[in-house]
């Protein structure tokens, strides 16, 4: 799922962030995670409500997140296991701050659990803990942030979350994870689940991460590209369908500048503004005007120029610098806002948007 930034995609529904800052969201709703104030799903961009001057947005499956430039929280969506933070189990269709939670820097967000990176560089969690993605070295639902207080998980620069797996980033390069690890998406070399973090193996000069529903990605300085975990349908994109407990090299892949993941999915925005995929395509996520998994990257059909890129559970959305929002894939609740429940296989402007 997307990591905090002005435009990003939870498991089928999206949010935006204007220049405004004001919030707009669409797709799915039924436990009120487009914000506002009803369950309806969405085929076009609503404004979420009660909430402005946003600084950046994070999204779960079926929970939503923002960051105020003051550094407090908003959530609202389902809170079944307290991925909201505010200390119960109701959802909520509009935003409610998290209590006692300032200083916040960036918003992570996996399945049913989110994850705060202050200013201070240190990390703090909350919601569904089953496969330890906390980090708090329990098991336990967490309907409020704790602290994930670890040795040697200190000067920490980025955070990425998959569904039950959580990644960092530290000052130095080095990327540590943890929670669920049964397709080596912790890249550890093993597939047992860790309560608190452990080193990904072999990987040094990161700038970047990103997690999907079970594999992860890394973004070196040198704009090489890096995958490890689940690889059924070659969202690894190393030529393959072979698990990964280590990280291997993405193929045929130079010269990149973001990465996103979608739940088996895969994408880059490169340099010169061209995106390319790979993973599974069973619904067009990839762009390619194929329904055919790729087990290597290959380019989205008829879109250059892009800013930036997020991915859901299998649909795809990137923006241009003039503003405009552009999705492909499945479309069955509406996610790519073009105001059709019909799939696509490659893009289609969301309607009624400008950031």
């Amino acid at each position: 799922m997307s990591p905090g930034a002005r435009i990003v995609a939870g498991g089928v529904h999206n949010l935006v962030a204007k220049q405004d800052g004001t919030v707009w969201a669409w797709g799915y709703n039924h436990s009120g995670q487009l914000g506002d104030g009803t369950g309806t799903r969405r085929l076009t961009p609503v404004q979420v409500q009660g909430l402005t001057g946003v600084a950046a947005l994070a999204a779960g499956y079926q929970h939503s997140l923002a960051v105020k430039p003051d550094g407090t929280v908003w959530t609202w969506g389902y809170n079944g296991s307290g991925q909201l933070g505010d200390g119960t189990l109701t959802d909520r269709p509009r935003p409610v701050q998290v209590q006692g939670l300032t200083g916040v820097a960036a918003l992570v967000a996996g399945e049913s659990h989110s994850l705060a990176l202050k200013q201070d560089s240190t990390v703090w969690a909350w919601g569904y803990n089953g496969s330890g993605q906390l980090g708090d070295g329990t098991l336990t639902d967490r309907p409020r942030p704790v602290q994930v207080q670890v040795q040697g998980l200190t000067g920490v620069a980025a955070l990425a979350a998959g569904t039950r797996h959580t990644l960092a980033l530290k000052q130095d390069g080095t990327v540590w994870a943890w929670g669920q690890n049964s397709d080596g998406q912790l890249g550890d070399g093993t597939v047992t689940n860790r309560l608190t973090p452990v080193q990904v193996q072999g990987l040094t000069g990161v700038a970047a991460l990103v997690a999907g529903e079970f594999h992860s990605l890394a973004l070196k300085q040198d704009g090489t590209v890096w995958a490890w975990g689940y690889n059924a349908q070659g969202q690894l994109g190393d030529g393959t369908a072979t698990n990964r407990l280590t990280p291997v090299q993405v193929q045929n892949l130079t010269g990149v500048a973001t990465l996103a993941a979608g739940f088996n999915h895969t994408l880059t925005l490169t340099q010169d503004g061209t995106v390319w995929a790979w993973g599974r395509n069973s619904d067009g996520q990839l762009g390619d005007g194929t329904v055919t998994s790729r087990l290597t990257p290959v380019q989205v059909q008829g879109l250059t120029g892009v800013a930036t890129l997020a991915a859901g559970y299998s649909h795809t959305l990137t923006l241009k610098p003039d503003g405009t929002v552009w999705a492909w894939g499945n479309n069955t609740q509406g996610q790519l806002g073009d105001g059709t429940a019909t799939n696509r296989l490659t893009p289609v402007q969301v309607q009624d948007l400008s950031l």
